[in-house]
């Protein structure tokens, strides 16, 4: 018999530290030949035991074919009949799976539902999600009273978050101008974004110039009735453009600002807010006059006095407490 000795394979150590083969009809029918130049480390157990093994209970292969026991082994797995096929597919019928959404420009998109719900957080925070809107000409004191606002709701230990037009534009409304368009659609998103804090159980503040009635009311239709409160801060063109805190008003006087509202761009007052205040400045920029409501009239010297109005409209329609 002539031995012929297989290329060593990629490891010196192991079972297979040295293989050799023949013309040994057990080789042949096993296909060890095709082991090599493959990594069969794992697969087998050693030379002598599977020779010894494959003598003692000799594997024929199929007729005509060739094929090896390697063979057998990769051979792809078929279903038994059509039966199969068709288990698999009732294990998974179209009437069964989930309708799909096409919203704006988005399609096939699915809503998820998760165990917590709305009322399961405002549990949590003891406090009722909802959204204070403020709107007004720039330079009304928006800022001012939603920042006095939140400081009351926290020292109440009520949590709140303040959305302001400025801030929000620093950030998530980077890409967006002052153009009528641009505006609607800062809108919209901060009216998306607020409805999401409301939904967590916050709430949320907005201080926002909001000039047109329309975005404001689609807004309002975000969210639950009476989630939406709208406080229109009522404060004349001439007064503000006389306080001019940031200077914006020169500028668009200038024609240096375009588009900017109350000079070249309207504001429109809203039909139907919640609270209406209406006040003047003095010559050191403190607040003087009074507020007026939608429903009721409250002399106030200060944006604490006119939050403490707003907070007072949430204890009595149960949002500071679960």
């Amino acid at each position: 018999m002539i031995t012929a000795k297989a290329p060593p394979p990629p490891y010196t150590s192991g079972f297979f530290r040295k293989i050799e083969s023949g013309p040994s009809p057990a080789v042949e029918t096993l296909g060890l030949a095709k082991l090599r130049g493959i990594n069969v480390g794992g697969l087998y157990r050693s030379r002598r035991s599977f020779v010894a093994h494959a003598r003692s209970k000799p594997i024929k292969a199929k007729e005509n074919t060739g094929a090896s026991l390697i063979d057998d082994w990769f051979k792809p797995i078929q279903a038994k009949d059509d039966s199969d096929i068709e288990e698999c597919a009732t294990a998974f019928p179209g009437k069964n799976l989930p309708q799909m959404s096409n919203v704006g420009n988005s399609t096939n998109i699915l809503w998820h539902d998760c165990p917590i719900q709305k009322q399961d957080r405002q549990q949590l925070l003891q406090q009722k999600g909802c959204v204070i809107w403020l709107t007004g000409l720039s330079g009304s004191g928006k800022s001012t009273i939603a920042c006095a606002l939140s400081r009351s709701l926290h020292s109440r230990g009520k949590l709140s978050y303040i959305l302001d037009g400025d801030n929000i534009r620093h950030g998530l409304n980077h890409d967006l101008s002052f153009r009528a368009e641009d505006r609607s659609e800062n809108i919209r998103r901060i009216g998306e974004v607020a409805k999401l804090f409301a939904d967590a159980g916050v709430i949320c503040i907005t201080s926002l110039i909001s000039p047109y009635q329309k975005d404001r009311d689609a807004c309002r239709a975000l969210l639950p009735k009476g989630d939406f409160i709208e406080v229109f801060i009522d404060v004349p063109l001439q007064v503000c453009e006389a306080r001019d805190p940031k200077g914006l008003y020169k500028l668009a006087r200038a024609g240096k600002i375009k588009g900017f509202t109350g000079i070249d761009d309207p504001y429109e007052p809203p039909c139907s807010c919640e609270f209406r205040f209406s006040y003047s400045f003095q010559k050191t920029g403190a607040f003087i006059l009074q507020i007026v409501l939608q429903q009721k009239g409250s002399g106030c010297k200060s944006p604490s006095d006119m939050a403490e109005i707003v907070i007072s409209y949430l204890e009595e329609n149960g949002y500071l407490r679960a």
